[in-house]
């Protein structure tokens, strides 16, 4: 009976293992918010086979981009990836936003976001990543966002965001990387290097100075041999006298 008992139970743990493991089906609504994402031009995936969580990307920039576009996504719960780079996004179209909380990357480089728009991320409690890149966003629109702390990495290349705000702005969540693009990388200090002019002036010099030199032990060589025949010759009259 005991055997039988303790059966019972492991099969019964292995059971809810596997309905745990197991994703969720869709809901209707669901479904439909996933179509109508489609049929907008949206790319919408499953993140893995056992993980019915979403990534979610316009890939290509259009003009007519709008509401339409992100009114489904309201009736999504599992969105963790939102990809909108390029797209002619306003402060305005960030108000679709605000439901997805459980996202956890962001992409609005390229847009046309500003300060105005930044309160509407306030509710993205999750979000880790955030890229602003050429965007018109300020150091006052970045402290909008300091409440999200799960934020670990924020790309602020071409933006109005000062050194100031970015580092006001990890003060407020220390573990986050603010990056600022080229104003963030030291480059090292430039080697300083002999002008090319400088270099055939010394070699110049150094020229005259052998040619002046050579003369010199050339005279020298001269009067000594001067002297020589000198000596040679006064040799020669003392012998004939």
């Amino acid at each position: 009976m005991r055997k039988a008992g303790i059966a019972l139970v492991l099969f019964a743990l292995v059971t809810l293992a596997m309905a745990q493991e197991k994703p969720a089906s869709p809901s209707p609504a669901e479904v439909k918010a996933i179509e109508a994402l489609r049929k907008a031009g949206a790319l919408v995936l499953e993140v893995a086979q056992n993980d019915n969580r979403l990534d979610i990307s316009y890939l290509q920039p259009d003009e007519k981009f709008g509401d339409a576009q992100l009114i489904p996504l309201k009736d999504l719960k599992g969105v963790i990836r939102l990809n909108l780079r390029g797209q002619p996004l306003t402060d305005a179209h960030l108000a679709h936003l605000k439901s997805l909380s459980s996202l956890v990357h962001l992409h609005l480089e390229k847009t046309k976001v500003t300060d105005k728009g930044m309160p509407e991320l306030k509710g993205l409690v999750n979000l880790e990543y955030l890229n602003l890149y050429g965007t018109e966003v300020t150091d006052g629109g970045l402290d909008q966002l300091s409440g999200l702390k799960k934020l670990k990495r924020v790309y602020l290349w071409q933006t109005k965001v000062t050194k100031v705000g970015a580092e006001r702005f990890k003060k407020a969540i220390p573990a986050v990387e603010a990056n600022l693009g080229y104003d963030d990388v030291k480059l090292p200090e430039p080697v300083k290097e002999e002008k090319k002019e400088t270099k055939k002036e010394a070699k110049k010099e150094e020229k005259k100075d052998t040619k002046k030199d050579t003369k010199k032990d050339a005279k020298k060589e001269v009067k000594k041999e001067e002297k020589k025949d000198v000596k040679k010759t006064e040799d020669k009259k003392d012998d004939k006298k």
